[in-house]
C-alpha cells in the first residue's frame, strides 16, 4: 500500500544554475465553442423562414436588415389580406429579432399599409 505523500504531485526544485524544470502541460478542459454568427444573408433567409413558420404566411421581402449587440434585428414584410387588384392587398412589417446563430428571438407587427401606398416624407 502506497503512502499519501507518494501519491502528492511534487514541485520541481529549482536547480542551482538558477533554471526551473519545464512545466508539465496542463489538463484545463478546452472553453466551450461558441457557435459561429451568422452572416447578413443567412440572418436574411432565417428571419423570413422563421416568421413565414410562425405566421403561416410567406414573406413578400425583407425591407432591412442590421446587426445589434445580441444579433440581428430585420423588418420582414407578410401579405396580409391578398386582394384585386393586387395594389389594394394589405400588407404588415413585422420586426424581426434574431440571436448571434440566427434563432428568432421574437417579431412584432409594426405597421399594417396597402400595397399601393406610398411612404411620404413627414
Amino acid at each position: 500500500m502506497a503512502s499519501a505523500d507518494s501519491e502528492r504531485p511534487r514541485r520541481a526544485a529549482p536547480r542551482a544554475d538558477g533554471e526551473q524544470r519545464e512545466r508539465a502541460p496542463s489538463r484545463r478542459r478546452p472553453a466551450p465553442r461558441r457557435a459561429k454568427a451568422v452572416d447578413a444573408g443567412s440572418a436574411m433567409s432565417s428571419a423570413a423562414e422563421q416568421l413565414a413558420k410562425l405566421l403561416g404566411r410567406p414573406p413578400e421581402s425583407v425591407s432591412s436588415l442590421r446587426p445589434t449587440d445580441s444579433g440581428w434585428e430585420a423588418q420582414v414584410e407578410v401579405v396580409e389580406l391578398e386582394r384585386i387588384p393586387d395594389t389594394t392587398s394589405v400588407l404588415a412589417s413585422y420586426k424581426v429579432a434574431l440571436d448571434e446563430e440566427g434563432a428568432l428571438i421574437s417579431f412584432e407587427r409594426t405597421r399594417r399599409y396597402s400595397r399601393g401606398m406610398i411612404d411620404r416624407p413627414f
